[in-house]
């Protein structure tokens, strides 16, 4: 799936409620979870920051029949929710672990604005990429809280010097320490090299699964 920069700038749980009036309204033969109030059985590989564009993300729907991808296809795609693309579909094993447990990185493309040098920002990403450790800070609930951000830090470097340049980087999801965050990566650079960095757009170019990385 892809999310374009038009898309409603929803929450995750609106974001859900979303996709889930969008599969109902398609008439798919989905799965219903139990309970007090039954859901389509529809999973998220990770929460998208409400701002953010995307070009791969992962996206499961359990249904109770076998349908051949051009149906589904066919059925979804008139109404999928406001600036959302469907990108491709394909069959996975119902008795696989679930999506979320299986996304372990996330690739972003982030443009930046015009100003420093492509040797500088090359050389400021080489130099977090070499460090034992990156002090950041991050708000969790109404504190600060120090964490290090190298752990969750796979990759990054220029891929375009510009203008406008533009930069890749890989992240990690830990279910210990947390998400890498691009602006962080960003914000990382700029200190250590001494840069103005500007972010123009982050895109999140897809998510990476466990078995891709080893």
């Amino acid at each position: 799936m892809a999310r374009d920069p038009v898309a409603p700038q929803l929450a995750q749980r609106e974001l859900a409620e979303t996709w889930e009036a969008a599969i109902d309204a398609a008439g798919l033969p989905v799965a219903w979870t139990e309970g007090a109030r039954p859901r389509p059985r529809i999973s998220f590989g990770a929460p998208l920051p409400v701002q953010m564009s995307a070009e791969g993300e992962l996206i499961d729907l359990v249904l109770t029949e076998r349908w051949p991808a051009w149906r589904v296809r066919e059925a979804l795609e008139g109404g999928l929710p406001n600036g959302w693309r469907l990108i491709e579909l394909e069959d996975v094993w119902l008795g696989g672990p679930p999506l979320a447990g299986r996304v372990a990185a996330a690739d972003y493309r982030i443009t930046l604005g015009p100003g420093p040098e492509p040797a500088a920002l090359a050389k400021a990403a080489g130099e977090i990429l070499a460090a034992a450790r990156i002090d950041r800070q991050r708000v969790k609930g109404t504190e600060t809280v120090p964490y290090d951000l190298r752990p969750l830090l796979m990759d990054v470097r220029l891929a375009a010097p510009g203008p406008p340049p533009i930069l890749v980087t890989r992240t990690r999801f830990h279910p210990e320490l947390g998400t890498g965050r691009p602006e962080e990566v960003v914000a990382a650079m700029a200190e250590r090299a001494g840069l103005e960095l500007e972010i123009i757009s982050i895109v999140r170019e897809r998510l990476v699964l466990l078995d891709e990385i080893g």
